[in-house]
Formats: structure tokens, sequence, C-alpha cells
């Protein structure tokens, strides 16, 4: 085998496939010793990996030896494979087929130049020339206005600076992801992170019954991190009924978005969500 070929077994494949696959495409080749098309597929694609010199790197998983791998990925023949980008499956075929077709495969799942312009990017936020990144993101966007990765990284420098209509607005051209919709939660929060915390309390303290103050500063402290207290506030709005209602809810399943569904205070303030509402 080449340095671009490897065999993996149950455990190394979390390192050695998902989080790879950050770095430079994977391709999956499920497979097993006694499977006939198997021994035609898998030289093909050995071959093609070192004939991309790197572009793309090929796993072999033996499924007789990792069975919970095949039942993982719902292989139900072999050979099956699944190329993985950014720790998710991009593609994916069954059975062997010929050099024209692993060809074409290996070409839909290479990052285009847009996806190397908005890796670039990436870098350069990363080393702090941000001018420099969101022209690159801008750049792709005018080619791809749905890309996401150029979508996301442009609002989540926009959320940044607190240009957050500009960041919603762009999170809405962009197809629904888990990271599209914590973006727009995170935005939707950091519209109030300017406010004044000690004045906000001090209206509350004067008129306990004032929802504006006690909605801003469930808002605030969510834009600040304080999770649990915002919550609390934001729940209170909710049982108050009145015309923040409906902007306190959505606060609440923002801040749920941020932590995380298994978060023990979403779990908790889910069901208080719940409770308050039905």
């Amino acid at each position: 085998m080449s340095a671009f070929v490897k065999d993996v077994t149950q455990e190394a494949f979390g390192v050695e496939v998902l989080q790879r696959s950050h770095e430079v495409p994977v391709v999956v080749d499920f497979w097993a010793e006694w499977c006939g098309p198997c021994r035609t597929l898998g030289p093909a694609l050995e071959a093609a990996a070192v004939a991309y010199g790197g572009a793309f790197e090929l796993v072999k998983v033996d499924v007789d030896a990792n069975q919970q791998l095949a039942q993982q990925f719902r292989v139900q023949s072999i050979p099956t494979v699944i190329a993985f980008r950014d720790g998710e499956p991009v593609g994916q075929f069954m059975g062997a087929i010929g050099e024209p077709q692993i060809r074409q495969f290996i070409e839909d799942i290479l990052p285009s130049e847009a996806d190397k312009m908005v890796d670039q990017a990436r870098s350069l936020v990363i080393e702090g020339d941000e001018p420099r990144a969101e022209e690159m993101f801008r750049a792709v966007l005018e080619q791809i206005p749905d890309h996401p990765d150029a979508g996301t990284g442009l609002a989540a420098l926009l959320i940044a600076r607190g240009e957050i209509p500009e960041a919603l607005i762009m999170l809405g051209k962009l197809p629904r992801s888990a990271e599209v919709e914590r973006l727009e939660a995170t935005a939707r929060l950091s519209g109030a992170r300017n406010a004044d915390v000690s004045e906000l309390e001090i209206r509350l303290s004067a008129d306990p019954d004032d929802e504006d103050a006690r909605f801003e500063l469930g808002q605030v402290l969510a834009a600040e991190g304080e999770y649990e207290p915002a919550l609390d506030y934001l729940l209170e709005v909710v049982k108050a009924g009145g015309s923040r209602r409906d902007n306190a809810r959505q606060a609440m399943v923002d801040v749920f978005g941020l932590l995380g569904q298994d978060h023990p205070l979403t779990t908790t303030y889910r069901r208080a969500l719940a409770s308050a509402l039905f």
C-alpha cells in the first residue's frame, strides 16, 4: 500500500476518517476477502489514490473484522464505498465500477476552487487578517451565492463586528444546517450585547412588572454567556404571557441551540418552557 492507502479498524476510524476528512477527503472502501467484486474494485481504488497523489486518501475497512462499523454506516452489500469530507458522508456507491466512473466519483468529492478559497479565507481569519478573509468569502459568494461555508464564514465575521442584520440576511440565503441555525441564534442574542445590565436591573427592581426590562435583561445575559439566569428571566416573560412572550420563547430556543440539545440546562428549561406554553 502507498502512503495514501491504509487499513483501518473500528478503534482508529474516528481519527483516520472523521477527523482526517477535515483536512483531506477520505474514501472508505468496505470490503471482505471472500468478495469477488471487492478484489476487482480494491486495486482500482488504490491505483486512483496513488494517481491523485494525496488529493484524497483511501481507507479500507474489512467488514468481517469490523461488523459494528458496517452496521453503523448501513453497509448492506459489498463493496460499498463512502466518501467523507469535514466529518460527514458526501458520496457513496455500491458494487464494482469502472475506472471512468471511479474517476468521476473522485472528482465530485474533491474541493472545488471555491472550496479552496474558503479554506484560505479561514486560515486568514486564524492569522488575524479578517479584511482579506472577508474579501475572499465575498468573492466566493459572488460566484456561488448560497455557498454554505463561505456564507457561514462571512456571517461569523459580521456577527463578531456587531453587523447583525446583514449577518441574518446572509444566513437566510443558505441551505438549512446545524451551523446556520447556531449562527442565527448567536446573531439574535448578540444584538443585546451592549445593553447595560445594571440599568436593566434597576428598572426591573423599580417595576417588577416591566416585562420589556425583564426580556432585555434575559437577552443581554444570554449574549454574555450567563445562560442560567438568562433562561430564568426569559422563562418568567413567557409565563407572564404578554406581548414579549413569543420573543422570549425564541430567545430561549436560541440559547438551547447554543448550548446543544443534550446540555443539562437545555433539558431542564425545555421542559419548563413546554409547561409554560401548554
